[in-house]
């Protein structure tokens, strides 16, 4: 059966997931948000999913309880939830920009603003989401520090500060090295290690022999193209 770039980096999101019990799941955009609801409907059951105001919902978006906002900060300050952001800007550490290109005293242009981005990256895990994998995002350094990233966080002071991964339509990036630089941990089928490293602005760790992203189940794939995205809006997201 063959499987889609779009329908891998949906797996790739997914997988983010894996292993990390009742979290509050908070995926931003349509590829993790397809990946969140289908960790909670395989591997991943005890995740929970909201609405983004005040209530918890079922894969389908039916309601299951109430979030009440005072809760929900709880779950954040206390490692208790897992977002997946977007980023403008990524530097080797993981340190991401959202909020402006160029000079933050007088930027080329502005974009959404720094927002939740520091709250989340020192208070619980944050995984990222790029659609577009090229130099104009993966940058030596970033024009100003939203989400931060590994080399500013001194030891022990945040205790639920990591990065599990970065999803993009080229690869899986991770931070699993000495010095928690980021890593090239696995390529989407028909993609090389030579076309990613092109499209990153720094030299990425590992070597030539990276593995492929993980195929999906043929259960997965029912569930993605049949209950998820029957409409296969995933690949206008992915080309």
């Amino acid at each position: 059966m063959t499987v889609s770039r779009a329908e891998y980096c949906v797996i790739a999101c997914a997988d983010a997931w894996r292993g990390d019990g009742e979290v509050l799941a908070s995926p931003m955009g349509l590829i993790p948000s397809l990946g969140a609801r289908l960790a909670r409907l395989t591997f991943s059951p005890d995740l929970l999913l909201t609405d983004g105001e005040a209530l918890l919902v079922r894969p389908d978006g039916t309601v299951e309880g109430w979030l009440p906002y005072r809760d929900h900060l709880a779950l954040v300050a206390g490692g208790r939830r897992h977002v997946m952001m977007g980023a403008s800007q990524l530097d080797r550490y993981g340190n991401q920009n959202i909020s402006c290109i160029g000079d933050r005293s007088r930027p080329a242009r502005q974009l959404l603003g720094v927002r939740g981005a520091p709250v989340n990256t020192l208070n619980h895990p944050t995984s990222y989401w790029v659609p577009r994998h090229s130099p104009r995002v993966f940058v030596e350094r970033v024009d100003m520090v939203c989400g931060v990233g590994y080399d500013r966080v001194p030891p022990g002071s945040a205790p639920f500060h990591r990065i599990p991964r970065v999803v993009t339509d080229l690869a899986v990036l991770d931070f699993a090295t000495p010095d928690r630089s980021m890593r090239l941990a696995s390529l989407h089928p028909g993609v090389t290690v030579e076309r990613v490293r092109a499209a990153t602005g720094f030299p990425l760790a590992g070597g030539d022999d990276v593995p492929h992203t993980r195929e999906p189940t043929a259960e997965e794939l029912r569930i993605v193209r049949e209950v998820l995205d029957p409409d296969g809006a995933r690949e206008r997201e992915v080309r």
